[in-house]
């Protein structure tokens, strides 16, 4: 079937590249829809989630489509489940399939999928690694979230085999848990799911380090207490005014309470208060603002108080071979440096921000033909206010950016209530259907 507005070729079929197929299907658009993996909806987040590993979200806000937001509710019921709670991730990976399959079936030829790796893009389309090339008047770039960088400290190529394990999502854990105790290098939403999946495997000792020590919070049933609108001020401002809200509504209603506004707040400050920010106020934000479902928090606690999971904070010195597998040092805020023996290291520091050093083929392409460039602080691509790739010669007419890769731009662009609403107004802007009825 041909379309009026032409075909898209979408790059990554996570949520980001999934939610944006389904919603230029629903708005008249042809979509080739392409992932190396050849796995269509789920993407990381969802689709390696190990069975206990649930949604940092409650049901009633992970709706995929903006303009029907108890959708995943209603699924959740029809499925004989909660749709109130905190849902199991392999569920919504189920439930993303499932749109994206609904979506084939109410648009017969709309929706092509691709198994196979982009290598190559331009105004004209797209090339598959040993494929077809795609004609597309228009690309999205959705690639999701890179693997963890190689921390400071750690040199592979003096770790024993298999001992040393860059890919958090990737491991055998009741392999890991026989050999002895385990260090996490990271103290965030990664090392919260695998320091869970470890303990399930068995009783090794975990233990988990990062600079600050910091570990998420819990979410709480919190009265909503919305703003009336976007803050003003600077950033240590706003820091003050968020402090002195906390006092008199709790912290989780404060911090709530910016959702709606982070996109405008970040593209409002300026290029010296993000850097502030990233350097001083991250990982603050990041374990209150991400926060863990109860019953997870709870299994966190039992693990922490009952010693099987120990959490430090310091700055890895060296990782060098031991009789017991690795020898670790990290060095406390004090200066005293503290040593250890583990079987195994795995790295938990969250996804690379840095696309430059995240080592993909097609993005390094276009970074060197000058398609698209970092943003200056190196958290994604430059991408402007309508996700537009920036280039120096100005937005890009034909390459656009979603997902976590289009942080610079808007900060908070990595969880579903922010992706699904980005990836219907893309749609919605490429198809010309922002003019009609406006926007959400």
């Amino acid at each position: 079937m041909s379309s009026a507005v032409g075909r898209v070729a979408i790059i990554g079929a996570g949520f980001s590249g999934t939610m944006c197929a389904i919603n230029l299907v629903r708005h008249g658009a042809a979509v080739d829809l392409i992932d190396a993996s050849g796995h269509f909806g789920g993407g990381l987040a969802f689709g390696r989630a190990a069975p206990g590993h649930l949604l940092n979200v409650r049901a009633a806000n992970m709706s995929a489509l903006p303009d029907a937001p108890d959708h995943f509710a209603r699924w959740m019921a029809h499925q004989g489940m909660d749709g109130h709670g905190f849902a199991p991730r392999r569920a919504y990976a189920d439930y993303l399939a499932q749109l994206l399959a609904e979506s084939e079936a109410a648009h017969p030829g709309m929706l092509a999928r691709h198994h196979g790796r982009a290598v190559a893009a331009s105004p004209a389309g797209i090339t598959l690694d040993g494929g077809p090339f795609l004609p597309a008047r228009a690309t999205i770039l959705a690639a999701g979230n890179f693997p963890p960088v190689l921390p400071p400290g750690v040199d592979p190529a003096r770790l024993p085999p298999g001992r040393w394990h860059p890919d958090p999502w990737r491991l055998d854990a009741p392999a890991l848990v026989r050999a002895g105790p385990v260090l996490l290098l990271g103290t965030g939403l990664t090392m919260v799911d695998v320091a869970l999946s470890l303990a399930r495997a068995g009783p090794a000792p975990l233990h988990a380090l990062s600079r600050r020590g910091l570990t998420p919070r819990a979410h709480a049933d919190a009265p909503p207490a919305p703003l009336p609108d976007c803050p003003r001020g600077s950033l240590a401002e706003l820091l003050r005014a968020t402090r002195r809200r906390a006092a008199d509504v709790g912290w989780r209603s404060a911090v709530d309470a910016l959702r709606p506004y982070t996109a405008s707040l970040w593209q409002r400050a300026t290029l010296d208060e993000r850097r502030q920010f990233l350097r001083h106020l991250r990982p603050w934000w990041d374990v209150h603002r991400h926060r863990l479902a109860p019953e997870v928090a709870a299994d966190v606690r039992a693990l922490r108080e009952t010693g099987r999971l120990s959490v430090v904070a310091g700055r890895m010195v060296a990782a060098v071979p031991s009789p017991e597998g690795i020898a670790v040092r990290w060095r406390g805020h004090d200066g005293d440096e503290t040593s250890l023996s583990v079987a195994h290291l795995v790295n938990c520091t969250g996804p690379a921000g840095d696309p430059s050093r995240a080592g993909d083929p097609l993005i390094g392409a276009l970074l060197a033909r000058g398609d698209v460039r970092r943003d200056a602080l190196g958290l994604g691509l430059d991408a402007d206010a309508q996700c537009r790739a920036l280039t120096d010669a100005g937005p890009s007419d034909w390459l656009h950016l979603v997902g976590p890769l289009s942080r610079g731009a808007f900060w908070e662009m990595t969880a579903v209530p922010d992706i699904r609403r980005q990836a219907w107004m893309l749609a919605r802007r490429l198809c010309a259907a922002h003019w009609v009825g406006g926007e959400l």
